[in-house]
């Protein structure tokens, strides 16, 4: 998008792509995306479920001892909830002005 406004790229201000991380990050990131979410209603969304875990990370040949990978998971799922509660924030706020 820079070229086409015609600036200049500065490499600092480019995001990381997946393969700038470590593979271990992929392989959290697909285990993650695998997992089923738990979801109430009036609640939203509030994390994944993680009964099939072991199964996943088996077929992805993950060491369970690898506590790298669960603080991948964690983040990954912390911050999914909390997008999840905003949202439904937004929607009751946006509700209440309506009243």
């Amino acid at each position: 998008m820079q070229e086409q406004m015609g600036l200049e790229i500065v490499e600092e201000d480019i995001p990381p792509s997946l393969e700038d991380l470590p593979p271990l990050v992929a392989q959290a990131m697909e285990v993650f995306n695998s997992l089923g979410d738990r979801v109430y209603p009036e609640i939203g969304y509030i994390g994944k479920d993680y009964t099939t875990l072991d199964i996943y990370m088996g077929l992805l040949g993950v060491n369970k001892e690898n506590e790298f990978f669960f603080q991948v998971l964690q983040w990954l799922d912390a911050r999914a909830i909390k997008e999840s509660s905003d949202t439904l924030k937004r929607e009751y706020d946006k509700i209440k002005r309506k009243k």
